[in-house]
């Protein structure tokens, strides 16, 4: 038998944290897979999109720390602090940063198909941020995925003692 902790260790809340975010990232390859009918994997790769995984990582962690800790403990204050200012970014700058890049690609397109000139130039990312439904679903999978990893870890450390 190992000795290795996982049960109420930061192990368990790390887990958390990359497994939602790992969730996230899947989900948005699935949702991509039904609506267009094509496999692309960079989606795995990409920011923005249904549900923001970076909401989800850091609300699992969050929520995992108040799991291990306590809702109540300076531990989960501070995670929960982190945790606000990645969905106020997630939400707010990045999506800003988004649409500001499709302005410029759509004037950049306008003002070379008037001119008729053909000159390479790079297209910026524009999916960048999240809608603010988007965030939320990443805060529901967040809080979520802890809740089933902690339980579910809990229950396999109780059936171990007892037999």
């Amino acid at each position: 038998m190992s000795n290795f902790q996982f049960f109420n260790t930061g192990y368990e809340a790390l887990f958390c944290g990359l497994g939602a975010a790992f969730t996230a990232q899947l989900i948005k390859v699935l949702i991509y897979i039904i609506t267009h009918k094509k496999i692309n994997f960079k989606i795995f790769t990409t920011t923005g999109g249904m549900p923001s995984s970076h909401t989800a990582g850091v609300i699992a962690l969050s929520t995992s720390v108040g799991l291990i800790e306590g809702f109540s403990s300076i531990a989960f204050a501070i995670s929960i602090g982190f945790s606000l200012v990645v969905m106020q970014d997630a939400s707010g700058i990045r999506r800003a940063a988004g649409k500001t890049a499709a302005t410029l690609n759509r004037l950049v397109d306008e003002f070379f198909s008037r001119n008729h000139e053909v000159k390479p130039y790079e297209v910026l990312k524009e999916l960048l941020g999240h809608t603010p439904l988007e965030v939320f679903c990443g805060m529901l999978l967040g809080m979520v995925i802890p809740f089933i990893v902690h339980y579910y870890s809990f229950l396999k450390v109780s059936l171990q003692h007892l037999g």
